[in-house]
C-alpha cells in the first residue's frame, strides 16, 4: 500500500501537466526528474541558467562530457536544435517572461503563494540563486514537496517563516500526498492519495484545504 510518492513517482506527476512545446525550467535536485517522464506526444524544451537550451537526456554512466552540464552541475546530452548562449542571455529569457514553466523544490509554501526554498544555517541552501528570477519571470511556477519535513511538521503552511524566494508565486504544489492549487490566496485540494482521507490530509497541512467538487485519487505508476 502506498503510504506516500516517492521523488520519482512526483516527478511523473508534475510532467503529466506540461503542454507539448512548453518552455520549462527545472530546479536543482527533485525537479530535475521531470524530464524523464515527457508523455508520449508531447516534447518540452528545457531551459537551464548557465545557458543551454533543448537539451537532451542525462547520458548513460561513463559517457558524460562534463562540459555539457545543467545548472545542477549534472551531464545532460545535445539534441538537435540544441542553443548556447550567454549566462546574461539566460537570465534575459528568464526575467523577459519567455519562460512557459519554472517546477522547483521548496521548503515551505504558504496558502498566499508565498515559496520559500533557501535557508540560512549550518543545512541550509546557502543563497536564493536564480530561483528568485525564475519564480517571477515563469509564466507558470508549481513545486515538487514532500508534504511534511523529516521530524513530520508541515510544509504547506499559513505564512512561510523561512526567507521567501518570492512572494504570491506558486500556483501548484506536487506533494507527497496531493496535488493542491493555489486560488485566491487559499489551498485547494484537487487530487490525493485514495489511501487517505481528506480530514488525515488536512491534519498534516498547515493551512486550510478547501475542496471545490470531488477530489479526484492521486494514481501513478510504479517507477
Amino acid at each position: 500500500m502506498t503510504t506516500k510518492l516517492t521523488p520519482t513517482q512526483m516527478a511523473w506527476r508534475a510532467a503529466q501537466d506540461i503542454t507539448d512545446g512548453a518552455y520549462v525550467n527545472l530546479g536543482i535536485g527533485f525537479p530535475e526528474m521531470v524530464a524523464r517522464f515527457q508523455p508520449p506526444g508531447r516534447e518540452a524544451i528545457f531551459h537551464t541558467e548557465n545557458g543551454i537550451l533543448g537539451f537532451g537526456e542525462a547520458p548513460a554512466a561513463g559517457e558524460e562530457d562534463w562540459d555539457l552540464i545543467n545548472a545542477g552541475k549534472k551531464a545532460v546530452t545535445l539534441k538537435p536544435g540544441t542553443a548556447f548562449f550567454h549566462h546574461a542571455d539566460s537570465f534575459a529569457m528568464v526575467r523577459g517572461g519567455h519562460l512557459d514553466v519554472a517546477i522547483l523544490g521548496a521548503y515551505e509554501v504558504a496558502e498566499t503563494g508565498d515559496l520559500a526554498n533557501w535557508s540560512t544555517g549550518p543545512r541550509g541552501v546557502p543563497a536564493v540563486g536564480g530561483a528568485m528570477d525564475l519564480v517571477h519571470g515563469a509564466k507558470r511556477v508549481a513545486v515538487i514537496t514532500d508534504h511534511v519535513t523529516k521530524d513530520g511538521r508541515p510544509k504547506l503552511v499559513q505564512r512561510c517563516s523561512l526567507p521567501l524566494t518570492g512572494v504570491g508565486c506558486v500556483t501548484r504544489i506536487y506533494s507527497s500526498l496531493a496535488v493542491i492549487d493555489i486560488e485566491d490566496g487559499r489551498f485547494v485540494l484537487r487530487e490525493k492519495l485514495p489511501t487517505m482521507s481528506v480530514e488525515d490530509l488536512q491534519s498534516l497541512t498547515g493551512a486550510e484545504l478547501l475542496t471545490q467538487g470531488p477530489v479526484a485519487d492521486l494514481i501513478v505508476p510504479e517507477l
